[in-house]
């Protein structure tokens, strides 16, 4: 059993770290008050520009290709989700519409621009981020086999991102303002708080965060744009819910999605695994996530005000 446990980790980790990411973004979202489901259409368009920016700058900047497309990913990702911001903060709209809205643009504009720039509609990077053992740690008996060995940067980035973001969350005049702009947006502007930028701030956020995520899937998982997040910005909207809108509840969630999903994906490798019929072990995320919302429905205390337009005139 430890046998199956070690050869399954890595890759539950490196599933679930572009989850944790993209669901980190959504909590930003929400907290602020605006319901972001485009966390799909925002990673598609993260995997675009970061699988584009790579392709084109691996060949002359090897050493440095790999962050600039992750860089590049966090900032389309927020540049595209002032969209969303610009729809539900500034006119108003029905952010579930909106979200929606932003997923179906996302994944119609990207396929058009890589079939236009590559011929078909998938963009293929050579390189991807390679994983590394970490010092002295990944000696340590069992648990540096299960977290330092065969690791990537980008776990321990997404990683130091998580304590930043409870830090700022709960410990800063920021995080204050942006949780009382989602539980109390009318109090919060009566104290002199600018609820319109405090929610642009938050998707934005939203949208680089699910930006990163996409291009970390590019970078340690496909290797390869195809104009589908696979359903993962669900999965991390799923895991937002199931971890109760906080970020130390959307770590275990993600953890437990991700390694739902990588049991399904690596089951055949595993002669243990093989003997299960491959359609339930297909479905089995699913099902699991499904199972998790259900249980978690009645305890769920999503932010008051999330998912309500703002209008400073009204009360």
């Amino acid at each position: 059993m430890l046998e199956i446990i070690v050869k399954i980790f890595p890759y539950a980790i490196a599933f679930t770290i572009p989850l944790l990411i993209t669901s980190l973004g959504g909590l930003f979202s929400e907290r602020s008050g605006v319901v972001n489901i485009g966390l799909e259409g925002l990673m598609v368009i993260g995997m675009f520009s970061g699988a584009l920016v790579i392709a084109r700058t691996e060949g002359a900047y090897p050493g440095i290709s790999i962050w600039l497309g992750l860089l590049a990913a966090v900032v389309c990702g927020a540049l595209f989700a002032l969209l969303h911001a610009f729809a539900c903060v500034s006119l108003n709209a029905d952010q579930v519409i909106s979200g929606i809205a932003i997923n179906m643009v996302a994944g119609a504009l990207t396929v058009y621009l890589a079939r236009n720039m590559t011929g078909s509609g998938n963009i293929h990077i050579i390189n991807g981020l390679k994983r590394l053992n970490i010092p002295v740690l990944s000696e340590m008996p069992i648990l540096g086999k299960l977290f330092f060995t065969g690791t990537y940067a980008t776990t321990w980035v997404v990683l130091a991102i998580l304590g930043l973001s409870a830090f700022i969350l709960y410990k800063t005049r920021f995080g204050l303002r942006l949780r009382a702009c989602g539980e109390h947006p009318h109090a919060a502007d009566s104290a002199g708080v600018n609820v319109y930028l405090v929610r642009y701030i938050a998707v934005a956020v939203s949208g680089a965060c699910a930006g990163l995520g996409g291009a970390i899937v590019i970078v340690t998982l496909s290797g390869e744009f195809n104009g589908s997040a696979a359903g993962m910005g669900f999965l991390a909207l799923a895991a937002l819910i199931f971890g109760q809108w906080k970020p130390h509840g959307i770590l275990g969630a993600t953890f437990f999605f991700g390694l739902a999903s990588t049991i399904a994906n690596v089951s055949q490798a595993i002669p243990q695994l093989a003997q299960v019929p491959a359609i339930f072990l297909k479905t089995f995320p699913y099902i699991v996530t499904l199972i998790a919302l259900v249980l978690s429905s009645k305890s769920s205390q999503a932010p008051r005000a999330a998912g309500q337009p703002y209008d400073k005139g009204k009360r």
